[in-house]
């Protein structure tokens, strides 16, 4: 095993990894060049389980590593696979392999792209997997919520090859109906598989139809509200349809440190097994319509111990669950592709049982060390710049608090975060909240700086125009990620916001030319109190990479009078 790259004088290198003869693997038509040769291994694999990739080649041009890069690893499985439906021939050993490769595939691919943490990619993978090789996609519908979580799919579904190409005319970011017929739905800013789910499940109960409906969502989209309205809906309809959580997060509880931590045992897979098989789902409504027969009072206490006792099986806060109307199962290793695959063919055979939810825990965890851990540091951002002088605006005033809203939260917040833990607060994807809690806080006394992404900012319009607008609540808007934002694709380009910002009337709306003029906005964000302020930034780096944030001066603002005048 060895190594072997060469450079050439106008920024061409060529790099080999694996078994190679120097005298057949190589060719140089190029001179000058030089010739480095290493015997010890570069390349380690990324599961122990699959260890058949000794052979790769790498070939980049330096200038534009975007659109001459590519690397390549075996992946047989993975190559055979034309569309899902050939899973249902593969042994779960191979579906294992799979998974291997579909790991690999996306790690060579994403992290260079991205240099982005990849745990949440890989811990649906085997997810993926599963509901393919029990479910019939096209025709049973698939609904995925958050981004990470499709990317396994669309490598399923053929669409991996332009993965990488996904910024230049290329595959969406996010499930598209205009791109698959695998894709049941489009995906937003998430928190919409559900709903639009039990939309598919009505419709095609009223066509008398039979095909399945499975809503997968994160532990990061089910904090918004309209994930709870629509499992609400669900139970009250008792449509036929499952739900997959998707949790990384191994809690139920929004602070992990604050709720219990499920554990994945032996015990808990049986348990799962059990409540999800057709023989105790009959037996329980059996027993639910003997006691209904008995009288009202015998199937309300039945209910209570019915509750109790699937309380005391799942973890903390499985029975809200129960509470809105769903089946709860769980819960289930989501590495473990028997149990899933035992467990998703159970729950798909149930025929008028209502809605499930199956809660499978992955590992996946993204944490604030993990965001601090991957920040690029050779640049600096018009976010680096809002929050230092942000930070020294609230060195000076201890009123100012920071509230934060959107799917992730940038790194460079954590600065502020880390300075006043007391002052921080990420309500995570719940952007209506957010507002009309900043509106409190400001009716409070505090000076609340509302940081939500542009694109975001949209979802909770309304609370925005009632409850801070029209109220003139000294609301502060830190609109980010503002205008076009081609990395990620039409879903997270902001184009919108200063047309429905700077129509209320009694909005301050900003926008700076520069990072110094930020710096004044921020000033100008903490001295105005007498009514809503926003400003907005884009999401990319500053010219100057050594700018020192200078003390904002806050920017004279004229009433409309005054300018007519």
């Amino acid at each position: 095993m060895g190594s072997a790259s060469i450079g050439y004088q106008f920024g061409i290198s060529a790099r080999f990894y694996g078994n190679f003869n120097l005298s057949s693997d190589i060719t140089v038509s190029s001179l000058p060049c030089k010739l480095d040769v290493s015997i010890k291994s570069l390349f380690s694999a990324p599961s122990s389980t699959h260890k058949e990739y000794s052979n790769r080649a790498r070939v980049c041009s330096l200038p534009n590593t975007d659109g001459y890069c590519d690397e390549k690893f075996e992946t047989p499985i993975l190559d055979s696979i034309e569309t899902p439906l050939q899973l249902k021939n593969l042994s779960v050993k191979e579906l294992k392999l799979l998974a291997d490769e579909i790991r690999t595939e996306l790690h060579s691919v994403l992290w260079k792209k991205t240099q982005k943490s990849m745990n949440p990619s890989f811990a649906a993978i085997e997810l993926t997997l599963a509901l393919h090789y029990v479910f019939r996609a096209p025709v049973d519908n698939i609904l995925w919520d958050a981004v990470e979580q499709t990317y396994a799919h669309k490598v399923l579904t053929r669409r991996w090859s332009a993965i990488p190409s996904r910024q230049n005319s290329g595959i969406s970011g996010v499930t598209s109906r205009l791109e698959s017929e695998y894709d049941s739905f489009g995906t937003g800013h998430g928190c919409n598989s559900i709903s639009a789910g039990l939309g598919l499940a009505v419709a095609r109960d009223m066509k008398g139809k039979r095909d399945r409906v499975v809503a997968v969502i994160d532990n990061v989209t089910i904090t918004a509200g309209q994930a709870y309205e629509a499992m609400s809906n669900a139970g009250y309809l008792d449509s036929n349809m499952i739900v997959i959580l998707n949790d990384s997060r191994h809690s139920l509880h929004p602070n992990m440190e604050e709720g219990s931590k499920a554990s994945i045992s032996a015990l808990s897979s049986i348990m799962s097994k059990i409540q999800s098989s057709k023989v105790f789902r009959k037996f329980r409504e059996l027993a639910k319509a003997m006691t209904k027969r008995i009288g009202k009072g015998m199937y309300e206490w039945a209910a209570k111990v019915d509750e109790y006792a699937r309380g005391m099986v799942g973890p903390t806060g499985s029975t809200l669950f129960e509470e809105l109307g769903l089946y709860y199962i769980g819960p289930v290793d989501g590495h473990n592709i028997e149990d899933l695959v035992c467990v998703l063919r159970e729950v798909s055979s149930l025929d008028s049982m209502g809605p499930v939810l199956v809660h499978v825990i992955t590992e996946g965890n993204r944490d604030a060390e993990t965001v601090k851990n991957i920040m690029v540091k050779d640049r600096r951002t018009y976010s680096d710049c809002f929050v230092e002088a942000l930070v020294m605006e609230a060195e000076k005033d201890r009123d100012i608090v920071v509230v934060h809203a959107g799917m992730e939260m940038d790194p460079s917040l954590l600065t502020f975060q880390e300075r006043f833990p007391d002052r921080f607060f990420n309500v995570g994807m719940a952007e209506q909240h957010a507002v009309t809690f900043s509106a409190g806080l400001s009716s409070g006394g505090l000076k609340p700086f509302c940081i939500i992404p542009s694109a975001f900012l949209q979802r909770a319009y309304d609370q925005v125009v009632h409850d801070v607008d029209r109220q003139r609540k000294a609301v502060r808007f830190v609109i980010t990620s503002a205008g076009l934002v081609g990395s990620d694709g039409p879903v997270q380009c902001g184009a919108f916001d200063i047309a429905f910002m700077s129509s209320l009337p009694n909005m301050i709306a900003m926008a700076p030319a520069d990072e110094d003029e930020l710096v004044n906005m921020v000033a100008t964000a903490a001295y105005v109190t007498d009514r809503p302020v926003c400003f907005r930034f884009p999401r990319g780096s500053i010219v100057n990479m050594n700018y020192l944030v200078p003390t904002g001066l806050p920017i004279e603002s004229r009433s409309e009078e005054e300018e007519f005048s």
